[in-house]
């Protein structure tokens, strides 16, 4: 008998160490999460802050926990982590984000994947429906995010429709605030627009941090400043009835003007003289009308983009913060603070001879002399059939004759325009905001580039231009000096600044006086 009992020992060993293997492969949630349910529960409804055996609950500047210890099982968490660096990864790149994301893991088998999948939908719903006063539903989105260095999610606020609780669990190495990556929330005003970072949440392992979706949940992801590590982590959201959302705040409109009665003499004062010349003025037409868009280099006369490069690094200048982070970040010059050599290049692209120049250039009648797309037709159809001089052609079919049929020409608008003087730096972007009225009408865009030397596209800072509704870019325009980019967009046409990275910051290392890059930013109208 005791030989038998000897013979199966190994066996039962073995069978219970299959049990084990596979129990451990079950994610177990921290113990202190189902003991502080009441708790957390209270101060949720009363949105008061709460600290308890380590979960942190804020209400500021949106409501939001912090559980650290999430998953008891370490080898669990380990098996997790190498199960998803063996994904596929997609790297994803538009004006708000730069980061590589898993497809979908609604669907995934993979034995790690799947369990946490079935904890979070399971045991972790129902603790936080609980926790929030909402039921939420079963189904969930989760997903794989890899931050490497230059990675970043920009301002936003997750909103879309039936996302009730976003989530995010990080598997990530030792982490310290000075290797970026951090979870940033934004305060708002009034309207509900964030206004400024009021808390950054430092990733750590087994940490997971939730938050309501809300008109108030601005957050973002800090731009990963670690060369050697990686931010990895598994999120997404649960679903429930949205909050009601307060009517979207439209921004005032900016001013605009029309020319300033300046004859030709500033151009011969300013422009380089190639672009004075009537042929090449012709030429550069018939390539901006075949491309919508045309780079002319060296603009400028030498000496005076010279004495604009100078100014331009002056510290007397004011330069003003432009926000709100969720649709742009840049320093704007306080035009009473320039120096006049700046003044005066400001004056010179309001001028009403850069207006009749622009509309040589462009073809656009941006000045009265210019003729407009409808007298061009007109005089080439007149010029084509031409209107014979008896009486019988006379009373005939041609429309500018006919009496009851006239129609008085439509009076024309007045050309205006708009413009600043722009600062970029590590950090600066603009975002796309499809609600902007600028979005709404035909523009060209004028951007002169100074303090370009040694600028790199990959850090960022190019202007890039997309159809609206698709992600493939129509056009990438790159710094460089002394050039000017004019740019024709119709109602369908939007564009971005691409975030500026740390990269950005060698340049700066090599040549102390670079420090980012500006331009002056015109738009005119016909």
């Amino acid at each position: 008998m005791s030989g038998k009992r000897r013979h199966s020992y190994p066996q039962q060993q073995e069978e219970s160490g299959k049990r084990k293997t596979k129990r451990e492969e079950i994610p177990t949630l921290a113990a202190q999460i189902k003991e502080e349910r009441c708790g957390v529960q209270t101060a949720w409804s009363r949105k008061e802050k709460c600290s308890r055996t380590g979960l942190e609950l804020d209400v500021h500047p949106f409501p939001h926990c912090v559980i650290p210890n999430f998953i008891e099982n370490q080898s669990f968490l380990e098996g997790l982590k190498n199960e998803l660096l063996g994904l596929h990864f997609n790297e994803k790149s538009n004006d708000l984000y730069k980061f590589k994301q898993s497809d979908d893991l609604k669907q995934k088998e993979e034995p790690y994947i799947s369990a946490l999948r079935k904890v979070l939908s399971e045991d972790f719903r129902e603790w936080l429906s609980d926790v929030v006063g909402v039921e939420l539903e079963h189904t969930l989105d989760l997903f794989c995010a890899r931050y490497d260095y230059t990675d970043v999610l920009l301002c936003h606020d997750d909103w879309l429709e039936g996302r009730r609780i976003a989530f995010i669990l990080y598997l990530v190495p030792s982490w310290e605030k000075s290797d970026g990556g951090t979870l940033d929330l934004f305060s708002t005003d009034e309207h509900y627009e964030p206004q400024w970072i009021e808390k950054s949440l430092v990733p750590s392992w087994n940490t997971l941090v939730f938050f309501e979706v809300s008109p108030k949940s601005y957050h973002q992801v800090s731009e990963v400043l670690s060369e050697t590590k990686t931010r990895l982590s598994i999120g997404g959201w649960f679903y429930g009835p949205s909050l009601e959302r307060p009517p979207r705040y439209i921004e005032r409109v900016l001013p605009r003007h029309p020319h300033n009665p300046q004859d030709h003499e500033i151009l011969y004062e300013w422009i380089n003289p190639a672009y004075l010349d009537m042929d090449a003025q012709s030429n550069i037409q018939e390539e901006f009308e075949d491309r919508s868009e045309i780079m002319l280099k060296n603009f400028l006369k030498v000496d005076k983009f010279q004495k604009v490069c100078k100014a331009l690094s002056e510290t007397d200048i004011r330069w003003i913060t432009k926000g709100p982070p969720n649709k742009r970040s840049y320093q704007q010059a306080e035009e009473e603070s320039m120096p006049e050599v700046l003044k005066q290049c400001m004056e010179l692209f309001r001028s009403e001879a850069i207006f009749l120049l622009l509309s040589n250039f462009t073809g656009l009648k941006l000045h009265f002399l210019a003729p407009s797309d409808e007298e061009l037709e007109e005089e080439a159809e007149a010029e084509k059939e031409g209107c014979a001089s008896s009486e019988d052609q006379r009373n005939s079919s041609c429309p500018h004759t006919q009496g009851t049929g006239h129609q008085e020409p439509k009076e024309p608008g007045v050309p205006v325009c708009r413009g600043e003087v722009r600062h970029w730096r590590h950090g600066d972007y603009t975002l796309i905001r499809d609600s902007d009225v600028e979005n709404t009408e035909f523009a060209l865009d004028l951007i002169l580039f100074s303090g370009c030397k040694g600028w790199q596209a990959e850090f960022g800072g190019y202007t890039s231009y997309i159809a609206k509704d698709e992600d493939e870019e129509l056009l990438t325009i790159h710094p460089e000096d002394n050039s000017l980019a004019l740019i024709y967009r119709d109602k369908e046409t939007l564009k971005f600044v691409k975030h500026i990275n740390h990269k950005s910051l060698n340049r700066e290392k090599e040549a102390t006086d670079r420090n980012g890059y500006w331009d002056f930013y015109f738009v005119y109208y016909e």
